[in-house]
């Protein structure tokens, strides 16, 4: 199908289409994250559409539309483009497969809705890993792809990224069940070949997506998302103002209509005489209108921002408490930048959840770590043993490179160097390891919790 054919627009299919399934439930933290990488087109969509006076464009239509067939979609006039935002933590690695990018990374769902749409979205998927291997190779041949059907030309297939194309249409049969698949996949008598009319769909799938990877991951967005997305927005407005203030203000927006929470116009009133006989079916002007909770639009967002710089203290984040932890209090003390600390603190968490898996089934799993344990006890003796002053950011720095120069054919099943540098922390945690001079630990803790006014 082609999407700029005649017919409804993408915008009037999006509203007039129901999702076949809700988003699913999600972890406070990854609804944070997700809001955040939401704010960030957001906060983009308006620097675009600001002039060169700093204000906001008046023919402008644009919108975030939240937890609406995807995770977000973002709306400028007639198109649409469908945004699928995909969280990994540090030990997944990069996305290596075709396989990965489909179910991990929601691709094939994003298929599924992007066909449902009549082919006429763009889509995108937002998401934090890098990629490698096939999945890397994908990559390229979305972006040729992309660069056929922006020069108006065939999407023919170039001999190299056949592979690519039969392995995404073998996983998106894979992870999608039959009733939402096109009739034509479903009526293929030998499933486990593509045909060439899968092929051709896939093909032209790709040459509306997007892979926006290597995204901030969840535990830096604190401290880096106000400087690397709201800044840019107030060097356009060419204004002196606090970044976090600007931030705070237009992530706290997208929170509330992400849970579908905005205004709404009519409040609880109750439909009188809605479907009387001859009421024509609703546009998608009028389902829109009625969605109104789940929208942002650029003008709420200029608001947003006008008053944060007007009254920057009103939006200033909270100031993070610090963490009480052994671990976070030590580093503290060796004058750690924060997110080093939140860093530290991750791969400790995901150091121990893989020593309680590994523990949970395999007998030789204790005698491993124990051995492990006395490599990075060395390796940590000598890194700071090499420093003329054990200094905290220092350490840090030597203590990762020590670890990245370990050959990986000598560390245990699925570690990698991050989690080898989590198991140093896992020391630091233990008070083995120090990244400053020795003080009790204990007694901080409890002087942050008594400045806390909290018990012990």
């Amino acid at each position: 199908m082609d999407a700029n054919a005649t017919g409804p627009t993408a915008v009037e299919l999006f509203w007039t289409n129901p999702q076949p399934d809700a988003a699913g439930e999600r972890t406070a933290d990854l609804f944070d994250w997700q809001a955040a990488m939401a704010t960030a087109d957001g906060l983009s969509l308006y620097e675009t559409a600001l002039t060169d006076d700093g204000s906001l464009a008046a023919d402008h239509y644009c919108r975030v539309v939240c937890e609406l067939h995807e995770d977000w979609a973002v709306a400028v006039d007639d198109d649409i483009e469908l945004v699928s935002a995909k969280h990994r933590d540090a030990p997944y690695g990069a996305y290596t497969t075709v396989n990965q990018l489909a179910n991990d990374g929601g691709i094939a769902h994003l298929f599924n809705r992007w066909h449902t749409l009549g082919e006429k979205p763009t889509c995108r998927l937002v998401t934090t890993p890098g990629l490698a291997d096939a999945a890397q190779d994908l990559a390229t041949a979305i972006e040729h792809l992309r660069t056929l059907r922006l020069s108006h030309r065939p999407l023919t297939l170039a001999e190299k990224h056949e592979k690519s194309i039969k392995d995404l249409c073998k996983c998106i049969r894979q992870h999608t069940t039959e009733e939402r698949l096109p009739d034509f996949w479903t009526e293929n008598s030998n499933p486990k070949e593509a045909t060439q009319q899968e092929k051709d769909q896939v093909a032209r799938f790709l040459s509306m997506l997007t892979l926006d990877h290597t995204r901030l991951p969840r535990g830096f967005v604190a401290y880096a998302a106000a400087n690397m997305y709201a800044k840019p927005v107030l060097e356009r407005l060419g204004v002196q103002a606090e970044a976090d203030a600007i931030w705070q203000a237009v992530h706290d927006l997208m929170r509330v209509r992400m849970r579908a929470a905005g205004p709404m116009p009519r409040g609880k009133l109750p439909l009188v005489l809605a479907y009387k006989p001859g009421t024509p079916l609703p546009s998608a002007t009028d389902l829109e209108r009625a969605d109104v909770g789940r929208i942002i639009t650029l003008a709420e967002i200029d608001v947003a921002i006008r008053m944060a710089i007007a009254n920057p203290k009103g939006f200033r984040p909270l100031v993070p408490q610090p963490r009480l932890t052994r671990l976070s209090v030590k580093m503290k003390a060796g004058h750690c930048g924060e997110i080093s600390i939140e860093r530290a603190e991750e791969l400790h968490r995901e150091y121990r959840d893989y020593w309680r898996h590994r523990m949970s089934g395999d007998p030789t799993a204790r005698a491993e770590q124990a051995k492990l344990r006395r490599r990075l006890h060395r390796l940590s003796d000598e890194a700071a043993a090499d420093l003329p002053v054990i200094r905290g950011k220092e350490l840090w720095k030597e203590l990762q490179r020590r670890v990245d120069d370990l050959p990986e054919e000598t560390l245990p099943v699925g570690m990698d160097a991050d989690l080898l540098l989590g198991g140093v922390c896992d020391l630091t945690s233990e008070c083995k390891v120090w990244f400053s001079n020795s003080f009790d630990v204990e007694a901080e803790i409890e002087r942050l919790r008594a400045s806390r006014g909290e018990a012990s």
